[in-house]
């Protein structure tokens, strides 16, 4: 039987864990020249056809992965591109995905202030006439500083949402301002980070782990246990494991505050991996998913 839900995201997300045996998330980035062809048809044809492939090809994909995975992330931008029926599809794959029991993380790396800020709030996790969120956590840049987080920590408080504050990205060029040495030595990404940490502080709940998690690129695996020990706490999210390089292995030490103290996320392996196999579209992610959040699960010691 599935765990009830409780109202910190931290623990929703520890229980999924556990009862999956699995830490992996599946990111969802449908591009329309990429769709399997039983679901390219029209796509060429416009933005409302690109929107619908791209819809039925998440949908069928959170069917494939669902049983071994516990969050799915939708890139946001790949679904904006294709203009409102991009943003109905979101919407539709989100609550889709809800609906098949998985966590849902809206990667949209938003950071802001004030009202604008209070508005990406309540877009991705706000509760409009009672509906329920787009999301049930979302990714957002802490580099404008705390006031930017503040509607999104007030989210988590109140509505048991989480966040994933950027702090090390998979990405080389972020090396450019993260990796800058601070007077006392340290980079400027260990400085966010001890801010992210400071921030999640009244928002651990009963498994130990905050809502206010941090994304670590996993291309850097020394970042990564660097990234363990100034956020024990905080759940890790970390991109690049599969075509950015990194495997299951360099995140290993992402897991020492327990087995849902961290996330791995691959897409394109994932959901692309027809293209590679020559299987069933369907067939080929449920295969990688699977072969994934046993490889993860393994090596993270639990």
């Amino acid at each position: 039987m599935a765990a009830v839900a409780t109202t910190n995201f931290a623990d929703r997300l520890a229980e999924a864990v556990e009862r999956k045996r699995s830490q992996l998330v599946v990111g969802l980035d449908p591009r329309p020249d990429l769709l399997p062809v039983e679901l390219k048809g029209d796509a060429h044809l416009g933005r409302a056809q690109a929107a619908d492939g791209c819809a039925r090809f998440c949908r069928g994909l959170v069917d494939a992965v669902a049983p071994y995975v516990v969050a799915v992330k939708p890139q946001v931008a790949f679904f904006e591109a294709l203009g409102a029926d991009g943003v109905r599809a979101l919407e539709d794959v989100c609550a889709y995905s809800r609906a098949a029991g998985l966590q849902v993380i809206a990667d949209a790396k938003r950071g802001d202030i004030g009202s604008t800020a209070r508005a990406y709030a309540t877009a991705y996790l706000g509760s409009p006439n009672g509906k329920p969120p787009l999301a049930d956590a979302v990714t957002v840049n802490p580099y404008l500083g705390r006031d930017s987080l503040d509607p999104f920590l007030t989210a988590c408080r109140r509505d048991g949402a989480g966040i994933f504050c950027v702090v090390k990205t998979s990405n080389a060029g972020g090396a450019e301002v993260q990796d800058l040495v601070l007077s006392d030595g340290r980079h400027v990404w260990h400085q966010v980070a001890e801010l992210v940490a400071e921030w999640g502080a009244d928002l651990v709940g009963e498994h130990g782990l905050s809502s206010v998690g941090a994304v670590i690129g996993a291309t850097h695996p020394r970042a990564v246990g660097e990234a363990r020990r100034l956020l024990p706490r905080a759940i890790l999210l970390l991109p690049g494991v599969g075509a950015q390089g990194a495997t299951p292995a360099d995140v290993a030490r992402a897991f020492t505050s327990g087995p849902a103290s961290a996330l791995v996320n691959v897409s394109r392996d994932v959901i692309y991996a027809f293209r590679v196999s020559g299987m069933d579209w369907r067939s080929a992610a449920a295969a990688e998913a699977s072969r994934y959040a046993r490889e993860v699960w393994a090596v993270s010691g639990w």
